[in-house]
């Protein structure tokens, strides 16, 4: 059986529709309906109703998706457990966006090298989509993100409740202007919580889907932006970046997701590294909302809470 087949009826099965399914392989979506067409000739049923709102399973379709599951979990731990170098007992492979691995993914890393020398690590990068669609391949068996995407045989958690905030490369307390502002765009509920506390700085004239890489663009070019507390750390205490004072803060918390099939052993120890990580994250987190109190001459609010 063509693995490629398998995935595609899944990720069909996930979206509901050949055009997102394609997205998300990012494959065209006459490849996806091929796949189709194909998996459906070799099992001589037909698995989805067609129709312009999308696809729906048909009874036999149904009844496959329980064994597809199971004939990619299989392939995914076969070929986990050829991949493991020589040397290695156990193997691992993390995705995390771009924004998280800084003192998030990177510690995570550290510390399951020092408590399992034998596991044998990878590491990738990779937008929502992209980490969502490692993840159900079995590029990946976890990751690291703050728009996690439900799908069968992913299980989510929230690790990390994150803070964002407004920052800027002088420390003087000069009122911030559009034209010293960029706005970076960290989704729906951060557009919109900011456009409620800060209509004058809604409409720069620039914004950036950058999330964390902001940080560089920022400080060569005197602008302002909000960004995550993890990120800024190191350049507040090197004096490089500084709070604004009185400036409201965005909770914007961080999620992993985990497939479902990783073995329980590895599951457990990589859990508990994690929430040593993080705990060591939120107490440096801490450290930098209570300068920004003491700096503020009221008390600091929180963007979309009235």
């Amino acid at each position: 059986m063509d693995i490629a087949l398998i995935r595609t009826f899944l990720e069909v099965t996930a979206t509901g529709s050949f055009v997102s399914a394609a997205d998300r392989l990012y494959v065209t979506q006459s490849a996806v309906s091929l796949r189709v067409q194909r998996l459906e000739a070799s099992l001589g049923r037909p698995l989805f109703t067609r129709s312009k709102a999308g696809a729906e399973l048909t009874a036999a379709g149904r009844e496959f998706e329980r064994y597809a599951l199971s004939m990619l979990k299989l392939w995914e731990e076969a070929r986990q457990q050829v991949a493991i170098p020589e040397g290695f007992t156990e193997s691992l492979s993390i995705g995390a966006q771009y924004s998280l691995w800084p003192r998030l993914g990177f510690r995570w890393l550290d510390q399951l090298r020092v408590e399992r020398p034998h596991l044998n690590l990878r590491a990738e990068l990779g937008m929502p989509d992209r980490l969502t669609r490692f993840l159900v391949e079995g590029v990946i068996q976890a990751a690291l993100t703050y728009t996690p995407q439900i799908r069968p045989g992913l299980s989510v958690e929230q690790v990390l409740d994150e803070e964002l905030v407004l920052v800027a490369p002088w420390s003087d307390k000069r009122q911030i202007t559009p034209d010293h502002y960029v706005f970076v765009d960290w989704g729906p509920e951060f557009v919109r919580a900011h456009a409620m506390h800060l209509p004058h700085l809604t409409n720069t004239g620039m914004t950036l889907s950058l999330g964390a890489m902001a940080v560089d663009f920022i400080q060569t070019r005197q602008l302002a932006a909000y960004l995550p507390v993890r990120a800024v750390k190191p350049l507040i205490d090197r004096g490089e970046l500084f709070l604004i004072a009185d400036a409201p803060i965005f909770p914007y918390p961080a999620w992993v997701v985990w497939r479902d099939d990783l073995p329980t052993n590895v599951r457990e120890y990589a859990s508990k590294t994690l929430e040593n990580v993080v705990a060591t994250a939120e107490t440096e987190q801490s450290s930098v909302l209570d300068q920004l109190d003491k700096i503020s001459a009221e008390e600091v609010e929180t963007l979309g809470r009235a």
